[in-house]
């Protein structure tokens, strides 16, 4: 079996890559994995080196909206897991031509090739960013779609195009949709790596508007599970919600994560709110759970402890990448 990963040195495609490699996947046991990834600034061979060296990897420099470079990875390959995506919020607001050039542009080349090339299932990872946000309740998957950011109406216009290549042609595509994620190897842009980062180097971090926007936090591990169990029994043209169930306030999280590196209220900076701030997510999960036996297994208390202790372990890792973004508090 072969599998095409995109975005494969990516945050949490890099986690898949890397229980794949390790045998967490029993479908995987044996498969051929083969990572495309343009490796952007988010994107990064060292989230690979604890499964480069095994025969069973490939990697693969280049970028998914070149449709000669998709055609010649997809040959051969039985499933797609396409997590390949320009994901900030906030860069989306301050330019959104590349969300929407690789998001769209890039994911109908993916679905293309994978169509010419006879693949056996796709798995397109998407966002619960798409439904917009929601006062009460949880998003069930047939949700009308109301983004409110340009990444989030990238990855939308993503999903429909997806939706599209299963109603048209028949090609087997599942859509994943996922709460907010953290974990290890997170790029330093994201709230928990940022915060943690920043705190454990003396700085302070920044907290939107009021910090009352509600999130549910789901653990790369979970998320990863989530979807290789869509990979092994999800049915061709559903989509599947894959939640945490933790659900905070972002006052809320900032609170655990003060506490995680012992400081106090004195390092959080008051900012102004982000343009057209959701105000809440949640997600159902009631189809993947009944559907396809998924539960979240990783505590949010747990993970969090264990991803603070990471990045406080890993400084060699995400000390230049901050550096070279200039994700840098005051």
């Amino acid at each position: 079996m072969r599998v095409l990963v995109t975005g494969g040195a990516g945050f949490i495609g890099s986690h898949y890559v890397r229980q794949a490699i390790s045998g967490a996947y029993p479908a995987l046991a044996d498969a051929e994995v083969v990572v495309l990834d343009k490796l952007t600034y988010a994107g990064n061979e060292a989230n690979l080196a604890p499964v480069a060296d095994s025969p069973r990897l490939r990697f693969v420099r280049g970028d998914i909206t070149d449709a000669e470079v998709v055609a010649g990875v997809v040959q051969g390959v039985d499933l797609v897991v396409h997590f390949a995506a320009e994901s900030h919020v906030d860069r989306s607001i301050l330019g959104s031509a590349d969300f929407v050039l690789t998001n769209v542009l890039g994911t109908q080349t993916l679905l293309q090739a994978a169509l010419d090339a006879g693949v056996g299932k796709f798995v397109h990872v998407s966002t619960d960013e798409v439904y917009g946000s929601i006062e009460s309740g949880s998003w069930s998957e047939d949700h009308v779609l109301e983004p409110n950011s340009p990444y989030s109406a990238s990855k939308a216009s993503s999903d429909l195009i997806a939706r599209s290549y299963f109603r048209t042609h028949g090609l087997p595509v599942c859509v994943t949709r996922c709460s907010n994620n953290y974990g290890p190897y997170q790029f330093p842009e994201k709230v928990i790596p940022l915060f943690v980062t920043n705190l454990l180097d003396g700085l302070t971090v920044p907290l939107y508007g009021d910090g009352l926007n509600v999130r549910d936090w789901l653990h790369v591990d979970d998320h990863c599970h989530g979807i290789q169990l869509v990979a092994d029994g999800g049915r061709p043209g559903e989509i599947y919600n894959i939640g945490g169930g933790t659900e905070l306030t972002n006052r809320e999280l900032t609170e655990r994560l003060l506490a995680a590196v012992g400081v106090g209220w004195e390092r959080v900076e008051r900012v102004a709110d982000r343009k057209g701030h959701d105000r809440r997510y949640s997600v159902d999960i009631t189809k993947i759970s009944t559907e396809l036996g998924y539960a979240p297994r990783v505590s949010f208390d747990e993970g969090l402890a264990d991803t603070v202790r990471w990045y406080a372990d890993n400084r060699a890792w995400w000390e230049p990448l901050k550096r070279r973004a200039a994700l840098v508090g005051k």
